[in-house]
């Protein structure tokens, strides 16, 4: 599934797939928002950890957890 994080004061965003399902990824942006992470930890599908700072958030998108198709479709 694809992630998307944008950090505030900075003009790119945080794009990489991961293995994790959405209710995961869900559940540790909503700790690092309520503050009782102080830090939004994830990895990628290639074991790369990504850290972001709760306070430094703008937002996150979380892509559907769909296969992706190769070739053409009939």
């Amino acid at each position: 599934m694809d992630v998307r994080i944008g950090i505030q004061n900075s003009p790119r965003e945080l794009g990489f797939e991961t293995d994790s399902s959405a209710a995961e990824v869900e559940q540790a942006v909503a700790a690092a928002v309520a503050g009782t992470a102080p830090v939004l930890r994830l990895a990628d599908s290639k074991g790369n950890v990504y850290v972001v700072p709760s306070a430094a958030l703008a937002y996150v998108e979380i892509g559907t957890e769909e296969n992706r198709r190769i070739g053409f479709v009939g």
